[in-house]
């Protein structure tokens, strides 16, 4: 039976590979409303748009949040309860995923099949995404001894929480390089000219928060290379796993700031724009930090 702390960082790596394939459909969805072509879509297709835009950030709550759970509850500890955790939020998160998957592809082949051929794909892609990613594993499910999640959280060795930290940093990492390559690209499309003052301002200080979260994450390799020398430290755990609680704070302020932009754009209202952005930033940090520091508190008791 596999160690907990090779769980744990299994885990971690497939958490990896979810936030890998996300950044790409955020990626789609901030840039196609900037597209030429997005104007000449149905007024339906473009408010789908956005509600997938919406629900991939969902998503992406969901993937990013262990990563703020392992430090700031467990402190960067092995614990059971800390991968049934992960486990369960990584099998939530598949489904807005697959939601927007469902939805892009209707909006792209409703143009060319109209929109009960958009229909029929979308449906055909629903059913195949859940199949592989939710019916399959539960069909191929076996009952298991499951005693050893019983145990209490350990003291993890340094080499093994720097190992975790490092790969944390990797699982945000992605997702805000590709948003801040898409907020540097959209300031060259034409689009991006025709859009209000407010927007433009709006879109440059979220591309400075994405900069700086960038930043952070990067620093503790930097850091690890000439302070360190490559050696796992309980100094270096420490200030990379605080570098990355502190990049995740600026990060969703940007995403929405983004958000703002892609609403006001679509539906001309800034009152819209505002609420979608402070709705998705309550959601942000209520998950990040707000049941995160709950749920540490009560650990403490």
């Amino acid at each position: 039976m596999a160690k907990l702390g090779d769980k744990i960082k299994t885990a971690l790596d497939e958490s990896r590979i979810l936030i890998l394939g996300t950044q790409i459909f955020l990626a789609f969805q901030y840039r196609a409303v900037f597209e030429n072509g997005f104007e000449a879509l149905p007024r339906v297709s473009q408010y789908l748009e956005l509600v997938g835009l919406g629900v991939l950030l969902v998503a992406i709550i969901l993937i990013v949040w262990p990563s703020a759970y392992h430090r700031m509850v467990y402190e960067g500890n092995d614990d059971p309860r800390f991968h049934e955790f992960i486990t369960r939020v990584m099998d939530i998160a598949l489904l807005p995923i697959v939601l927007t998957l469902t939805l892009d592809f209707y909006i792209l082949n409703a143009k060319i099949f109209g929109a009960r051929g958009g229909i029929a794909v979308a449906i055909a892609t629903a059913c195949i995404g859940l199949f592989f990613l939710y019916a399959l594993g539960l069909m191929s499910k076996h009952q298991r001894n499951t005693k050893d999640d019983d145990r209490p959280m350990e003291q993890t060795p340094v080499h093994e929480k720097v190992e975790h930290v490092l790969t944390e940093a990797r699982m945000v990492l992605p997702g805000t390089t590709a948003l801040l390559g898409f907020q540097l690209a959209t300031m060259l499309l034409e689009a991006f000219e025709r859009l209000p003052a407010s927007s433009k301002y709006v879109h440059v200080a979220s591309m400075w928060l994405m900069g700086l979260s960038v930043i952070l994450l990067m620093t503790p390799a930097a850091y690890h290379r000439i302070v360190e020398r490559g050696e796992d430290t309980e100094r270096f755990y420490k200030l990379a796993g605080n570098l990355m609680v502190a990049a995740m704070i600026p990060l969703p302020i940007g995403m929405c700031g983004e958000l703002f932009v892609v609403v006001q754009k679509v539906t001309q209202s800034t009152t819209v724009a505002v609420v979608s952005a402070v709705v998705m930033l309550s959601l942000f940090y209520g998950f990040w930090f707000g049941v995160t520091s709950y749920k540490k508190s009560q650990l403490q008791r």
